[in-house]
């Protein structure tokens, strides 16, 4: 928030921020109950991971997969995104009423046709059902893709993707009564292009929001190179 104001030119710390939002009682943490969206005992092959030990240096190396719920008054919905890892933009995602490889393939089908990316992109997920799929791994393979995984009951291997979902949450869903899926849909649809991937702050980024760091650094022009893993 700090370097938000500053970027509009206020000036102005992040102690007297920090005031401020105290006591507008901006500072609330809110909760809600844990629902389970991996399902990892499952009969399909599993990778390692091809993120530990890799240098990113430029977008379409490597992106990160993940999946989570929305609540609705009645029911839940599921929400599937991809990230590139080193831009952190939000490259693909999809909404659906069921959690399966539908979803996560409509998500992929996104990302693919936004990005183009040349064969050796690194995709990296958990090991749920919906990435281990032969349907899934098959489209990777398709495209020149490798399959990552993360090591089971270790979330910090797809921490980005996390975070990611954390934001989301906090800034978008947490704070918004959805009535039904089209609405829900929208408010999604609306954060992650509108403020997430234009607008939001990033502390990796320089405090750049993720289209603004891609224009800076590579000038529109997506990496076309295989990564390489040390």
């Amino acid at each position: 928030m700090t370097r938000a104001l500053q970027r509009d030119g206020w000036r102005i710390n992040h102690k007297r921020v920090l005031r401020v939002m105290r006591q507008e009682s901006l500072l609330c943490q809110l909760k809600r109950r844990f629902v389970a969206t991996t399902d990892s005992a499952h009969g399909h092959r599993t990778y390692p991971n091809l993120l530990a030990g890799l240098e990113l240096t430029a977008v379409n190396q490597a992106w990160v997969a993940d999946l989570t719920y929305i609540r609705l008054p009645t029911a839940f919905i599921y929400l599937a995104c991809i990230l590139d890892a080193y831009s952190r933009r939000c490259v693909g995602w999809e909404l659906s009423r069921r959690i399966d490889t539908t979803l996560t393939l409509a998500a992929l089908e996104r990302a693919l046709a936004a990005r183009r990316p040349w064969p050796g992109l690194i995709h990296h997920s958990d090991r749920g059902v919906q990435y281990a799929s032969r349907a899934y791994v098959e489209r990777l393979e398709a495209v020149g893709a490798r399959p990552s995984m993360s090591a089971v009951g270790n979330p910090y291997d797809n921490a980005k993707a996390e975070a990611f979902f954390k934001t989301l949450k906090r800034e978008e869903v947490y704070l918004t009564e959805y009535r039904d899926f089209a609405e829900a849909e929208a408010g999604i649809e609306r954060f992650i292009e509108e403020v997430y991937n234009r607008k939001r702050l990033h502390s990796a980024l320089g405090y750049r929001p993720p289209v603004e760091f891609e224009a800076i650094h590579f000038g529109g022009k997506l990496n076309r190179t295989p990564a390489t893993v040390r």
